[in-house]
């Protein structure tokens, strides 16, 4: 089942850069930015890593969080997010469940071997927990861009 626009956002728990967890449901009342991506310091992931950084203000002004979710462990998470001074939360999805739920995981290919990976994409949880927006195999330049002229 692909997820669609007007679908309630999948409810998950995860564990963050920190060591903490985090539920969705907590956060009601705001809207929530959750971007996938493949891979903590590659370049495509630490540039728009960087971009969601720059835009920290306008999003808070939107009552917006943002999350980045990965399948790296926490532990990676925290040297990623020190090294490039992220302002939001990382989580950390290990077994592939949340991707799974939010229907990120598909084929990819790198130097001849096929294999499953996360595929860049971002959605907009509105303060119901409705999603509001979905871009899929998201290009880094210019996203973060679109996603505030969204909001």
């Amino acid at each position: 089942m692909t997820l669609e626009i007007g679908d309630q956002a999948p409810q998950f728990t995860l564990p963050t850069d920190q060591n903490q967890m985090v539920s969705l449901k907590n956060y009601r009342g705001q809207k929530v930015i959750l971007y996938f991506y493949p891979k903590d310091d590659t370049p495509g992931c630490t540039r728009e890593a960087c971009d969601f950084r720059d835009a920290t203000t306008q999003f808070s002004k939107q009552n917006t969080v943002v999350f980045g979710i990965s399948k790296d462990k926490p532990t990676k998470h925290q040297k990623f997010r020190e090294k490039y001074q992220l302002p939001f939360t990382l989580l950390s999805d290990e077994n592939g469940d949340v991707c799974e739920a939010y229907g990120v995981i598909d084929k990819k290919s790198l130097f001849g071997n096929t294999f499953l990976g996360i595929t860049r994409s971002t959605f907009l949880i509105d303060e119901e927990g409705i999603i509001r927006q979905i871009w899929r195999k998201v290009k880094v330049t210019g996203h973060v861009e679109k996603i505030l002229e969204t909001l």
